[in-house]
């Protein structure tokens, strides 16, 4: 059941918080251990408020939106009391004095925290594996890669491990996961909901949810959207109601279809399903879909640029205790920051503010820009790009190769959907991207509700 009938059926009475939270964790014992979703559970704690729960829904207390419901969070948002590692050596033990401003918000809403989901160290790759928790599967084929950052969060959703998760988003990071693992995941606006403790790349970071369906993601962002003062930039509270936006269709709106931005490779396969999917937008969903491209070139190097140079400042310190320990890509990648010189990081802010410029106009001739949200499907797990991928020469690994069309909407803040549009014939599933223009995230909603009414896919399971 999505969040949204299950949190119904706890209202009705009809369902006892106490009685999902134990189905959550029998499934969840049954399907960890082959693809480690998980790094660390909650169990004892979420049985009491699962019991906390059920006695207010008896007494006729009043409810908050995700009363009663399990939520996993990413293994990088601080969750008071709860160990969070980000995936990495240098913080296996460490346990914060607080929760980040989504975490609490769900709490306070009455969600019921699971347990934790794997991410590669810091959450610096795309993919999910790390020297501390292991590699993390997909559901639809254990031998291939979850994607990442939020890998273990797509992961766990794909397999029925919950119907909520929180991820964060720096270049993709719930976006390719909900792409590779077949599910809903949504990057908000920049500044819709508050980050804290800052990311890496604190102008690139967001955080959001990733579901099974298009409504449980509204349910949850209207939960976490919303300021917090521990993030300078959040932005000021909306009173948009999220699951109400999704209704009513999207007839009439003006959209481009971009194959591959003018610039990437994209599989023959994953162009041909996303073209379909892009076509109903038109056939079926009623919207005036032009074929055209942005005008912009790769952000590749302005990309690495920032997110190498940010990454050292932030982690150069731990090499010498920690290097030998830490994921030797991110130790590649930090040292690959001597190779930049002192203007370097001013001029791919400028490059930034000129993809802005051309992306602003862009986006006033088009409400919504539809995209493959990868070119490739899941690939081997394990490795970091998919074989036969060298990469772009620079310090970075190889993967920004095989994500050109995620890590463009991170410098410019617009929000961004995947939302699942068909299968490989090999069974793996691939995302169609939904771009909105700047603070449109109740748009981008409405436009992945109505595709989802139009092909529904939350009725696919993978047999693990």
């Amino acid at each position: 059941m999505p969040a949204t009938a299950l949190a119904g059926a706890i209202r009705a009475k009809k369902l006892s918080p106490v009685e999902l939270v134990r189905a959550v964790y029998r499934r969840l014992h049954e399907t960890n251990e082959r693809i480690n979703a998980f790094c660390t559970l909650t169990e004892e704690n979420a049985t009491k408020a699962a019991k906390q729960a059920e006695n207010a829904v008896m007494r006729g207390d009043r409810l908050g939106s995700l009363h009663g419901l399990p939520v996993s969070i990413k293994d990088l948002l601080f969750t008071l009391g709860v160990r969070t590692m980000s995936g990495s050596r240098t913080r296996e033990n460490y346990v914060p004095d607080e929760n980040a401003p989504a975490v609490a918000k769900v709490l306070a809403a009455g969600g019921i925290l699971i347990g934790k989901t794997t991410t590669p160290e810091f959450g610096f790759k795309a993919v999910t594996d790390s020297p501390l928790t292991g590699i993390t599967r997909n559901p639809w084929n254990v031998g291939k890669t979850a994607g990442g950052s939020s890998g273990g969060a797509g992961a766990a959703v794909a397999a029925g491990l919950g119907p909520l998760a929180l991820g964060t988003d720096g270049a993709g990071s719930i976006r390719i996961p909900a792409s590779f693992n077949g599910i809903l995941g949504l990057k908000p606006s920049y500044g819709r909901v508050a980050v804290y403790p800052p990311n890496s790349v604190p102008f690139l970071s967001h955080v959001g949810p990733m579901t099974r369906t298009v409504r449980d993601a509204a349910l949850l962002l209207g939960v976490i959207a919303g300021p917090d003062e521990r993030d300078l930039l959040s932005l000021p509270a909306d009173p948009t109601d999220y699951l109400a936006a999704c209704e009513g269709g999207i007839r009439g709106l003006r959209v481009a279809w971009s194959p591959a931005l003018g610039y990437a490779k994209v599989d023959g396969e994953v162009a041909g399903i996303t073209e379909l999917a892009a076509r109903s937008f038109e056939k079926t969903l009623g919207c005036q879909v032009e074929v055209a491209d942005p005008g912009f070139e790769s952000q590749h190097s302005s990309f690495a640029t920032l997110w190498t140079m940010s990454y050292a400042l932030r982690f150069r310190a731990l090499l010498p205790e920690w290097g030998s320990r830490m994921d030797q890509d991110l130790v590649r990648l930090i040292k690959g920051a001597a190779r930049f010189g002192p203007s370097d990081f001013a001029e791919a802010l400028a490059r930034r503010s000129a993809l802005w410029h051309t992306t602003r106009e862009f986006f006033a001739r088009f409400e919504l820009l539809l995209l493959p949200t990868l070119p490739v499907p899941a690939f081997a797990a394990g490795r970091n790009a998919p074989e036969g991928m060298t990469g772009t020469p620079g310090p970075l690994p190889p993967f920004p190769d095989w994500l050109p069309f995620t890590y463009p909407w991170n410098l410019t803040g617009q929000p961004a959907a995947t939302v699942p549009c068909g299968f490989t014939k090999q069974g793996l599933p691939v995302g169609l991207q939904i771009v909105g223009r700047r603070f449109a995230d109740a748009t981008v909603l409405r436009a992945a509700a109505a595709f989802e009414d139009a092909h529904p896919w939350a009725h696919k399971w993978p047999t693990l």
